[in-house]
């Protein structure tokens, strides 16, 4: 039952004592403020990281070429180990779990293309259906190409948003024909990408087309594909056997790292998983420690105040108060200061994480700063129950004074 006169006297002995209040509750918000910013900020860190991977798929073995390293079955190190057609073929149909596969074929140098009388240089990608899924490119107009492109050799180009804009401007693009390098080709399809703007400055070709217009015979630069729901064990030993039959078919030892370099997004993605774990526990180890800290400050300015009204607290056992009153009122106080002073730090972290947010430049390593509300007021009422407790000993100190003893205190 709400007893006013308790209440009026609780605040009466806070005003009486407004150091000694402002300090209790400095400590509290303090503490709630610290954890609310930490877990803001290990939220931006984690964020920044997984940023890093908006680009490619996760589930992803990227296969590059490179030269070898070491003497193999005769052969002197310094080989040159370029993929193929074959490679690619090979690994879509004797690996399992593949899903999506792509390869590269890169026209170096620069590629002018033009439309009209407006001519660019634009990176030129000449790759698999597949690359779609590799990329998370997102179609914005038209299609991607397609594997009737990659039978019949069409001479069909998806291109760019940035593409688009520097060759047709407001103008449609769909179903007119750019000319790459010379050679007319039609594009069928506007993409958009969700890595940086330099991943969307480029225009896809039909490998096949690509590697027959442009001499390119059956060479490729790069084969990646997914490892659908594969776990990081099964993902490892996919990457594992393609390194084996790449060996056996380039003639290069197995523990070559050089020869080809077999590069596995998942085991990437773990390790940062790992290191965000990481970051969380800290913050967390931090948090709640300054709470503890805080909680304690609590306790510690509860017992001085008890020990200060012990010839108070005497007076009313002697005229009647009970042991339940007395702790009932010293608890009171208690809740009262860390719940006005908890309530306040959140406010204010949440705060000071929205004003960040919305003042702080972008950027790939630290992004949206924000805590969950709920995991944010679920740690307010714990520490709430923690000033409870801190108040607690205090007030059963309290409780057991000793009217005569109490009286006796200067």
């Amino acid at each position: 039952m709400f007893d006013l006169d308790k209440w009026q006297e609780i605040f009466a002995t806070l005003r009486q004592n407004k150091l000694r209040t402002f300090l209790t509750g400095f400590s509290v918000a303090w503490g709630i403020f610290m954890l609310i910013i930490l877990l803001g900020s290990g939220n931006g860190l984690a964020n920044g990281v997984e940023y890093q991977f908006r680009d490619d798929a996760i589930n992803s073995i990227w296969i590059s070429p490179g030269q070898t390293s070491l003497p193999h079955l005769g052969l002197k190190p310094g080989r040159s180990v370029r993929l193929t057609n074959d490679d690619h073929q090979e690994i879509a149909s004797e690996i399992d779990g593949v899903e999506h596969i792509t390869s590269r074929f890169m026209l170096r140098g620069h590629n002018r293309v033009r439309y009209g009388d407006k001519s660019e240089s634009f990176n030129i990608r000449c790759v698999h259906p597949g690359h779609l899924h590799l990329e998370k490119t997102e179609m914005i107009a038209g299609r991607y190409i397609n594997d009737l492109d990659l039978a019949d050799f069409r001479k069909v180009a998806v291109i760019g948003e940035p593409v688009k804009e520097q060759l047709f401007g407001r103008a449609t693009a769909i179903g007119k024909y750019v000319e790459i390098n010379g050679i007319p080709f039609k594009v069928v399809g506007i993409f958009h990408d969700a890595g940086s703007v330099g991943e969307t400055e480029f225009v896809y070709l039909p490998i096949t087309t690509a590697q027959r217009v442009f001499n390119g015979r059956d060479r490729v630069n790069q084969i990646m594909f997914t490892t659908g729901e594969a776990d990081l064990a099964a993902s490892q030993a996919m990457a594992g056997e393609v390194r084996q039959r790449l060996a056996q078919r380039h003639r290069f030892a197995l523990a070559d790292q050089r020869a080809v370099a077999v590069d596995n997004n998942n085991a990437s993605f773990q390790q940062v998983l790992q290191v965000i774990d990481g970051i969380r526990l800290f913050v967390w180890l931090i948090g709640i420690g300054t709470i503890l800290a805080g909680v304690v400050g609590v306790s510690n300015i509860m017992m001085i105040a008890v020990q200060e009204r012990t010839r108070e607290i005497g007076v009313r056992k002697a005229l009647g108060a009970t042991p339940g009153s007395i702790i009932g009122l010293v608890l009171q106080e208690s809740v009262l200061i860390t719940a006005v002073a908890g309530y306040t730090g959140l406010v204010l972290g949440v705060a000071v994480l929205e004003l960040g947010a919305d003042k702080l430049p972008n950027s790939d390593f630290f992004r949206n700063p924000q805590v969950d509300l709920g995991l944010a007021l679920a740690a307010t009422g714990v520490l709430i129950l923690s000033g409870c407790l801190a108040g607690f000993f205090p007030a059963r100190k309290a409780a057991r004074i000793r009217p005569i003893e109490a009286l006796r205190t200067e």
